[in-house]
């Protein structure tokens, strides 16, 4: 029997296949974002930096749009999480635990290699300064592993929310957000009365806006009429912003560029993220049916087995590619600087190679995925210890 056909026989008749089918798309986004919008710069002494075609392509902004699919994410996460929240046999903080160790894992995996690594690339002839550009591209994703540990303890309360509201119960933390921007980018800011880390305000709301709206269509609480609000209010307040309040057309950061809408979250990823799961939700029962052929189900099982190391090792994966050509010096689309068409045309011809090694990772770093046995009390100790070395020297402490 043929995989495609094995994984279609272990499929339960009740798995809802387009919810997984949305996230598979959503964390394939995310190493095809890094991919294609982060790049490098050779220095003299052949160390690797980051760089970014959006520094000189201001048109290639519009591609972020595309591949900022957190709204998504976080959509079928609520949607996802409150299912299981219900189907729980033990108590909320077991089953709260539970999922919160499953992202933990492959986080405190690929720290903890990373910090063995360091020292034996420095070894072998890596550059510092390459270490340090390496280490910040691995810890660039893993933020997203904080916000939605902390977003997936609040499922409780999204649940309440969700009874009580329904859809409406996400349009406090668009307010939120609205408030937090008004006052950071709107006159008071011009006056200088605004502290600078107001914005820091806006990452729980900011993020957790469409984890909301997924709990509440997980509750029933959400239907087409909504969705088509969503959809087209999330449309129009997107090109209000960008094209009456002049927010940065690019959805992640911009070397550079003093505003970004990514870090923490502006009103223009919320509206995104809004027609974003307006689309999904309309898209649902079409999707779902398109998934019922063994051939594009296969691939979307793959991918959601190995959704955190996909998040967790993308980054390396790259890095495996672009560390050994800085030693051949300018590579086109590897270590050239990532400001010509012919970069771009380079890069895009790389990502094949790209997948490929994040295939041949994942296969050994799947099994930071799988419970610890039990008695592995020193193991995790010493992962730990070696998690928080990493991080001492990702953030420049060290």
């Amino acid at each position: 029997m043929k995989l495609a056909e094995k994984i279609e026989a272990r499929t339960p008749a009740h798995r809802d296949r387009a919810i997984d089918g949305l996230r598979a798309l959503a964390l394939l986004a995310v190493p095809t974002g890094h991919w294609l919008l982060g790049g490098f710069t050779l220095d003299t002494d052949g160390a690797l930096h980051n760089a970014s075609p959006l520094t000189a392509f201001g048109f290639f902004a519009p591609v972020s749009w595309v591949l900022q699919m957190l709204g998504v994410f976080f959509l079928v996460g609520g949607h996802a999480s409150v299912l299981s929240y219900h189907r729980r046999t033990g108590t909320t903080g077991a089953w709260l635990r539970q999922r919160l160790a499953r992202l933990g894992r492959p986080v405190l995996g690929v720290t903890a290699v990373w910090a063995v690594l360091i020292p034996v690339l420095w070894w072998l002839g890596v550059p510092g300064d390459t270490l340090r550009t390496g280490s910040t591209l691995v810890v660039q994703p893993l933020w997203f592993v904080g916000v939605y540990t902390v977003i997936t303890a609040l499922t409780p309360y999204c649940v309440r929310a969700a009874r009580r509201m329904g859809a409406w119960a996400a349009a406090p933390l668009l307010l939120t957000v609205a408030v937090v921007d008004l006052l950071r980018y709107g006159p008071y800011a011009d006056a200088g009365a605004v502290p600078g880390w107001l914005g820091v305000v806006n990452i729980l709301p900011g993020w957790l806006f469409a984890y909301q709206l997924g709990v509440s269509w997980g509750e029933g609480r959400v239907g087409r009429r909504h969705a088509r609000g969503l959809l087209i209010g999330g449309v129009a307040l997107f090109a209000l912003l960008l094209l009456v309040f002049d927010y940065p057309a690019s959805m992640v950061g911009v070397p550079g560029e003093a505003r970004t809408n990514s870090h923490p979250p502006s009103l223009l990823v919320l509206a995104l993220a809004a027609a974003q799961s307006g689309a999904a939700i309309l898209l649902h029962g079409r999707l779902g049916a398109l998934l019922r052929r063994p051939a594009l189900w296969a691939p979307v099982v793959v991918v959601n087995l190995s959704a955190m190391t996909i998040l967790c090792w993308h980054q390396t994966a790259m890095l495996a590619a672009a560390v050994p050509a800085s030693f051949l010096g300018e590579v086109p689309g590897l270590t050239t600087p990532p400001d010509s068409l012919a970069w771009i045309l380079a890069r895009v011809a790389w990502l094949p190679l790209f997948a490929c090694l994040l295939a041949l990772i994942a296969r050994r770093a799947r099994v930071f995925e799988t419970p610890w046995p039990r008695g592995a009390r020193g193991a995790r100790a010493v992962a730990g210890v070696l998690a928080v070395g990493f991080a001492v020297f990702a953030f420049g402490w060290a």
